[in-house]
């Protein structure tokens, strides 16, 4: 490049750019430049303002635009990698003046190397907010965009959204995309540029117009049902809402033509909600003794796997027994013969149990969810672990179970039995291996369920039979203290 004369910037050097995010092009330039010496005051960048268009013309932009040659002696600039995480996202920015701030943001990290450290710097300031506006609307064009379907002339389906972003973000969330939709056949429009994709290939297109983008098609009716059940009045802000989800992207939003009436019948939907909310079990008296409780489960229909036709199972063992282990549900052999832990999981465990000295005549056995989950394959029933809410609801029976037995010590083996005796989801690999006092004092300990080691490769097995291995041991070490 070559200096040209500009009025207001004598001498300056006219640096264009391939795309308005083109940052590996600024980037490289920049680079010479700081290394040729030139000062910030002495460059004007220009970049197109479509994805692939080009660049507006300059009045004064006269003559060779190639960049000036760096000594051979010139170092290389001294950039931190926090620099580098901010422009690139601040390049994607609709300012006009990015360019320029980054490249004084560059120069001056020559002489000052923690810069970017300096919060109330007002370079360092403007340029946090440009990233963080670029960030925002990033997120807005994947939580807002929607897709409606149309057919092409090949018969096939394709997917078509309509966007307006703010910046230049197209092609930076172009992989988000691909990942997300791998498998359709999709377009996204913007006054930008357009994306497209055919399963395989992600190619670029010109600028759109809303009028390119279908209006509407018949899943729309879908998806509004479905916004409408999960929208909960409860927990309406609508402040909080209007800035999550400003207006300006409705017009792209089928749901949105729904706000009006959720927001005004709020109140009314969530003074059914409390009184659909009532504890399932709330007006029941506690069971009086294990075999009541054995009975009630079979005839419980208060969650979904109660009504799926199969036999409740219940717990089994001495009715004041030291030891309580707690699995998961029953499973198929479980469900045929109507004991806990016979299948092939359980026949694992009691080979443990059996192992670290803990005899199953001092245990109660019993599950988290009384009834089997499955899904059919053919003649085969396949497990289906039971969801937080499943578990949540038959967690009442455990308790009812626990205050009856009055154990020492609980085993719950696997998350869900965790759930079932915490009331809430925690981590068994972090949490295994040491004791959980519970509010009446009792000790809990987790382990993972023996399902989980028939699930692994023998070469993952060993190790992780092991740690099952120790657990139970630590377990019974653990009971022999207690009762003694």
């Amino acid at each position: 490049m070559k200096p040209f004369r500009d009025m207001r910037l004598p001498h300056a050097w006219l640096v264009t750019l391939a795309a308005p995010d083109d940052f590996d092009g600024w980037r490289d330039q920049a680079r010479r430049l700081v290394q040729c010496d030139v000062p910030p005051d002495r460059v004007v960048w220009e970049a197109p303002h479509g994805a692939g268009g080009s660049a507006g013309g300059d009045l004064f932009a006269q003559g060779d635009r190639r960049l000036p040659v760096p000594p051979a002696e010139a170092p290389q600039p001294r950039v931190s990698r926090q620099f580098l995480q901010i422009a690139q996202s601040v390049i994607l920015h609709s300012d006009s003046k990015r360019f320029d701030l980054l490249y004084r943001l560059l120069w001056r990290l020559q002489s000052r190397p923690r810069l970017m450290e300096d919060a109330a710097d007002a370079d360092v300031g403007q340029a946090d907010r440009l990233a963080r506006q670029v960030r925002r609307d990033i997120h807005k064009m994947r939580a807002f965009l929607r897709f409606r379907v149309v057919e092409e002339e090949d018969g096939a389906e394709r997917y078509v959204a309509w966007f307006e972003p703010e910046h230049h973000i197209l092609r930076a969330n172009a992989g988000f995309f691909v990942r997300r939709f791998t498998t359709m056949r999709w377009s996204i429009l913007t006054p930008q540029g357009t994306l497209n994709w055919d399963g395989e290939t992600l190619q670029e297109g010109p600028p759109a117009e809303r009028t390119d983008a279908p209006s509407g098609d018949p899943t729309e009716d879908l998806w509004r049902r479905y916004y409408a059940s999960i929208f909960n009045p409860a927990r309406l802000k609508i402040g909080a809402m209007l800035k999550e989800m400003p207006r300006k992207y409705w017009k792209n939003m089928p749901e949105a033509a729904l706000i009006p009436e959720l927001v005004a019948t709020a109140q009314a939907r969530e003074a059914t909600m409390v009184e659909s909310g009532k504890p399932v079990f709330q007006d029941q008296e506690r069971p009086v003794n294990l075999k009541q409780i054995a009975k009630d489960i079979e005839a419980c229909r208060r969650c979904p796997i109660g009504c799926n036709g199969t036999d409740a199972v219940a717990g089994e063992g001495p009715s004041h027994a030291p030891l309580m282990i707690v699995g998961e549900q029953p499973g198929d052999v479980e469900e045929q013969q109507g004991r806990p832990f016979v299948g092939p999981a359980g026949q694992v465990l009691r080979s443990h149990l059996e192992q670290a000295g803990i005899d199953l005549g001092d245990a109660w056995l019993t599950n988290a969810v009384k009834h089997f989950k499955f899904v059919p394959r053919g003649k085969r029933r396949l497990h289906q672990s039971p969801t937080a809410k499943e578990i949540d609801i038959c967690r009442w029976w455990v308790e009812s179970e626990r205050l009856l037995v009055r154990p020492r010590l609980i085993l719950a083996l696997g998350a869900s039995a965790a759930r079932s005796l915490l009331g809430r989801t925690v981590s068994v690999q972090k949490e295994r291996s040491r004791p959980h006092v519970l509010e009446d004092g009792t000790e809990l300990w987790l382990t993972t369920h023996p399902s989980y080691l028939l699930r692994l490769q023998d070469d993952a097995r060993a190790g992780e039979e092991q740690r099952f291995a120790e657990d139970l041991r630590a377990v019974a070490a653990r009971l022999k203290e207690l009762t003694s």
